[in-house]
């Protein structure tokens, strides 16, 4: 409400609720209030009306001042709560400050549900440690669509994590957008499991984590920025499937693809059944419509007991080279070389002779896939330099 005269100026200001730094108090409205010079008792030895023109020359300047001292006061004002308002989802959540969480990946990398070049030595199908962060929408790990970081090229090509983690601490010392980081040791098969806990705060609810697939170009797992809050309380539990991702940083097909980088780099995609649209690519399954979860993670909110102290989380012993029944069994069907040349034309003279031609398997079926088709055929001909 803005009323204004010569003899006074006043501005209310009623602003919304408190943000959590504006320091501005949402039952309270903000007065701004400014008074001219009044005109003095004794005026000298001018004339009145000299004196009143000058004193309201006067008046008319202090107006002004004043109106832009207060407009001036409203703008930052302004600017400064709508500074304090959320800038993404994380900032609205009104849980208890602080949860903890056991997380517990698990590969489902097994040679049933993923039968097309699976890598059995040098090295056997693993998964590398888990590298994550708890933190605010101010952060990002990584993005589908958006440029690979260099530490996250670094770590889905060679599974190293150091300018990975520089990155992360950057982030928290610079925008505070980090309140925290965790790992789990890696998988030495496939299939199998690993855990660790971690804690969000009610300013930082969201984690996001990768996993590099060994071996693989640049292929990952991960999450980006799971929010753990729900408005007023923090999730139970939650369990998420997983799905390979290309960095965009090398462009093998193939899990033991040899180091070709993509240049110039592309964004992060998410590998399907039908793309990379390629036969070589080792996820082409080009009969499914979507490919079978690679692995899943599973979050657990710990309880507290009476003390406030989480209560500590057994982990999951470790398992290797075990199939659980859930794993899905993906149909793989036979492939075959194109056909060779012709043979030699045998037989006797003046009569008709055979030809034969072959072809050897690509690929051998599995999981009930289509079988083999011959790997021979044969032809008449006439037979060649006949005596």
């Amino acid at each position: 409400m803005f009323s204004a005269n010569l003899e006074s100026l006043k501005i209310t200001i009623i602003v919304g609720p408190k943000g959590p730094s504006s320091g501005i108090n949402s039952k309270t409205p903000t007065v701004f209030s400014c008074r001219p010079t009044q005109l003095p008792a004794k005026a000298g030895a001018l004339p009145l009306p000299v004196l009143q023109r000058k004193y309201l020359g006067m008046e008319n300047l202090m107006f002004v001042y004043c109106s832009c001292k207060v407009i001036w006061t409203l703008l930052v004002t302004i600017l400064g709560y709508a500074s304090s308002l959320p800038l993404g989802d994380d900032s609205i959540c009104t849980a208890e400050e602080l949860a903890k969480y056991s997380i517990i990946f698990t590969g489902k990398w097994s040679q049933t549900a993923f039968p097309k070049q699976y890598p059995l030595y040098r090295p056997p199908a693993q998964w590398s440690s888990m590298l994550g962060v708890t933190h605010s929408s101010d952060y990002s790990m990584w993005k589908k669509n958006e440029y690979a970081s260099n530490g996250v090229r670094d770590f889905a090509e060679k599974g190293e994590a150091w300018v990975l983690m520089k990155e992360i601490e950057e982030a928290g010392e610079k925008i505070q957008s980090v309140h925290g980081i965790f790992s789990a040791p890696a998988i030495s098969s496939g299939t199998g499991q690993t855990s660790t806990e971690l804690q969000v705060h009610s300013r930082h609810p969201l984690v996001s984590f990768v996993v590099r697939i060994v071996p693989s170009p640049d292929w990952f797992v991960g999450i980006d920025s799971l929010n753990l809050c729900e408005g007023d309380h923090w999730m139970e539990e939650i369990s998420v499937d997983l799905y390979p991702y290309d960095a965009g940083t090398d462009s093998g097909f193939t899990f033991s693809s040899p180091n070709f980088a993509t240049i110039p780099q592309d964004t992060v995609t998410e590998i399907t059944c039908s793309s990379p649209s390629h036969p070589a690519n080792s996820f082409y399954y080009p009969k499914l419509k979507i490919l079978p979860p690679i692995a899943q993670v599973t979050m657990v909110k710990l309880k507290k007991n009476q003390l406030g102290f989480p209560i500590p989380h057994l982990n999951q012993p470790a398992k290797s080279n075990e199939i659980l029944d859930t794993y899905s069994e993906t149909p793989l069907d036979c492939e075959v070389s194109q056909w060779s040349s012709w043979g030699l034309c045998r037989g006797p003279c003046r009569k008709t002779g055979t030809k034969i031609r072959t072809r050897f398997v690509v690929l051998h079926p599995a999981n009930d896939g289509t079988p083999c088709p011959s790997l021979e055929e044969e032809a008449g001909c006439e037979p060649d330099n006949c005596v």
